[in-house]
């Protein structure tokens, strides 16, 4: 464990200049108060503070001071910022003056929910796939949806365009500490996807934020666009972050049998995750963008069922060599991973506890059977959550409210816009 020592003295020996005080809003986007090492006793000390409106954006006025609470063993230096004049980052809770949590901070909210599963004697272990579009960017630099390369599934350099960003890419995470699975270029073009090692849940919320963090940054040297949004062009696949869950009790893997086989509690989790499927898509496909992505098809599941293998179950059990996993293929680069996390958590250990079986997979299914789905949309999926009440109490009843208000305010706006699709359907028609 780090101390405030050790802070210090990396400070000192790598020639720190700069320290950003990361948190994380409502919806998922990094925030950070920028200060230099002179100001690291009072860093330390917990003495930054800010308007508690930054972790809910214009949507949601909340004017009182907030104070920042560092946890000296996430403190990194930035491996792709100068050697002279490097910059660290240090991952901060969100509390009050007097150091209580602050109960509408999804980091402490994911904290929470895992407080309990330690009570139970579990470890949640979970790794995502973490999918992303490299886009090129404009005269003026800004991001634009196009990319003139046309590499598809697993192919290289030179019609891999994006090559040389993801390696440099997974070469920086490396240097973050990250173990690095595997890279490559997904279906779409420009689209790709890096792995990493499976972490306890908290550890895997932070480490998902440093990732895309560290794509963005990285991307942007190589005069690229790095997007999570899960539909950015309408004729190819989107990006998904399919996330993976182990549970562990005394050390072993619940989910497995000693045979090899998937276990009841694998079964049991996945019951629960299906139970549960439409209220969490609010959290796991949490955008007017998200549904765009699962409604179009390309290997994107919208039907609420589960298989041992096969792209068109919302949830895969899966059995490898050593390991056995739960895999949720409806999630989305766009969600705030510590409620992700904190809501499947939640309806998997829920389907445990109740014994929730998931019914007949799609290879023991009739054909023709006919399955219950995601929502369609941003507005029906808020409303399964409003009325879930095993995740409004996980996630904590004002925090659920505020979240599906701004959610539905969110909706209306994108309901008064005027698309271009409408233009040219409807003006010369009517």
């Amino acid at each position: 464990m780090s101390t405030k020592a050790d802070i210090l003295k990396m400070i000192g020996e790598e020639g720190v200049e700069f320290i950003r005080l990361q948190f994380t809003n409502i919806f998922g986007a990094l925030k950070n108060i920028a200060v230099t090492p002179s100001q690291i006793d009072k860093l330390l000390d917990n003495k930054y503070s800010f308007v508690g409106s930054a972790l809910f954006g214009e949507r949601f006025k909340y004017d009182d001071m907030l104070y920042l609470y560092p946890e000296p063993d996430s403190f990194m230096i930035l491996p792709w910022r100068p050697q002279q004049g490097k910059v660290a980052k240090i991952v901060c809770d969100v509390c009050y003056e007097d150091g209580r949590p602050f109960e509408l901070s999804s980091r402490y909210i994911l904290k929470n929910v895992l407080k309990g599963v330690k009570d139970k004697g579990y470890t949640v272990m979970a790794d995502p796939e973490c999918e992303f579009f490299l886009f090129n960017t404009d005269e003026n630099g800004l991001p634009t949806t196009k990319s003139y390369e046309m590499a598809g599934y697993l192919d290289v350099g030179p019609s891999d365009f994006g090559e040389n960003a993801r390696r440099d890419i997974v070469l920086m995470l490396e240097e973050m500490g990250f173990e690095i699975v595997s890279s490559h270029h997904e279906h779409a073009p420009a689209q790709h996807e890096i792995d990493f090692e499976e972490s306890e849940a908290l550890l895997a919320a932070d480490s998902i934020q440093n990732f895309r963090f560290a794509v963005r940054s990285i991307a942007k040297r190589f005069g690229l666009y790095a997007t999570f949004m899960p539909k950015p062009n309408k004729d190819v696949a989107g990006s998904g972050m399919h996330t993976h869950f182990t549970i562990l009790k005394n050390g072993r893997n619940i989910f497995r049998n000693e045979d090899g086989t998937p276990s009841e509690e694998a079964l049991y989790f996945t019951g629960g995750i299906l139970a549960h499927a439409r209220a969490l898509s609010a959290i796991a496909n949490p955008t007017v963008n998200s549904y765009k992505r699962l409604l179009s098809g390309f290997d994107a599941p919208n039907k609420i069922c589960w298989d041992y293998k096969g792209e068109d179950a919302l949830v895969k059990v899966s059995s490898g060599i050593s390991d056995t996993k739960v895999e949720l293929r409806f999630p989305d680069g766009s969600c705030n991973p510590y409620l992700l996390l904190a809501a499947c958590i939640t309806a998997g250990l829920d389907g445990i506890e109740k014994k929730t079986g998931p019914g007949e997979n799609l290879k023991q299914a009739p054909a023709d059977k006919e399955y219950n789905t995601l929502p369609e949309n941003l507005r029906e999926a808020v409303d399964e959550l409003k009325a879930d009440e095993l995740i409004r109490k996980a996630l904590g009843e004002e925090f659920t409210d505020i979240y599906c208000d701004i959610k539905y305010r969110e909706w209306r706006d994108y309901m008064c816009d005027v698309s271009s699709w409408e233009i040219d359907r409807y003006l010369t028609r009517i």
